[in-house]
């Protein structure tokens, strides 16, 4: 198809497989160039069109679109800047993401570390001044991390006291050892949330590591998505000059 190949919102619709209304959509969200119009108020697709179209498709599956809608936007109104600040803000995400598993793996690797040694005492249920001696903390901690949701001690009903059940007495511990280790309590509450859900080391591992390919795919997806703007900008740079 060529760029200045005349188009129906029906036929540009098909070609993507959405309905003509959202085609509409696009042009008033700048997704798509603005359209010239016959002189009975019909728009005008061309190539170019069809070309945007298959360029925010692609930039969708790499970025989402509310992030396309931003950058497509941003070439059509001609401010590239913003369009490039945009892209940059999606690659930052995913190095941020990808440093936060690392940190929480080194994290998790710090308490299986810690882990190799024999409990202090025995795993029966145990009051706040019990687990703190256990774990090396004041009660005072304990009640600042149940604050925070990291811990979740039962109550005795009619005193209300805390009881920490073997679950919540190695929670405690892991705490501990995280926060002697200087580690955010961001980092402390994704190694927690880990060891809620899966139950085992292996099964942490084997999720962070889940994490890392899907952040690989994602990486390369935002690559294709921005060769393909690379060249709807380098095409469309030509036509200005021509």
């Amino acid at each position: 198809m060529s760029i200045g190949e005349r188009l129906r919102a029906v036929d540009l619709a098909a070609t993507a497989g959405i309905s003509v209304q959202q085609v509409r959509n696009y042009v008033d969200q700048g997704v798509l160039p603005p359209v010239r119009r016959t002189g009975s108020g019909y728009r005008i697709f061309t190539g170019e069109h069809a070309h945007a179209l298959t360029v925010a498709r692609r930039m969708a599956e790499g970025h989402g679109w509310s992030r396309t809608r931003e950058v497509m936007a941003a070439v059509h109104r001609g401010d590239l800047p913003a369009a490039l600040a945009a892209l940059d803000g999606g690659h930052a995400e995913l190095d941020r993401e990808r440093a936060e598993i690392r940190r929480v793996l080194g994290a998790f690797e710090t308490v299986v570390a810690g882990a190799t040694a024999p409990p202090p005492a025995p795993r029966r249920p145990a009051r706040i001044g019990e687990v703190a001696a256990l774990v090396g903390a004041r009660t005072a901690q304990l009640r600042l991390w149940e604050g925070r949701g990291l811990l979740r001690p039962a109550r005795v009903p009619g005193t209300g006291y805390r009881v920490y059940d073997e679950t919540e007495q190695r929670a405690a511990q892991v705490v501990a050892l995280l926060r002697r280790g200087a580690y955010p309590f961001d980092i402390i509450t994704a190694v927690l949330a880990e060891m809620r859900t899966t139950g085992s080391p292996q099964k942490v591992r084997a999720e962070l590591a889940r994490r890392e390919q899907e952040l690989y795919r994602r990486s390369l997806r935002r690559l294709l998505a921005s060769a393909a703007l690379h060249d709807y900008l380098r095409q469309r740079a030509a036509r200005e000059r021509t």
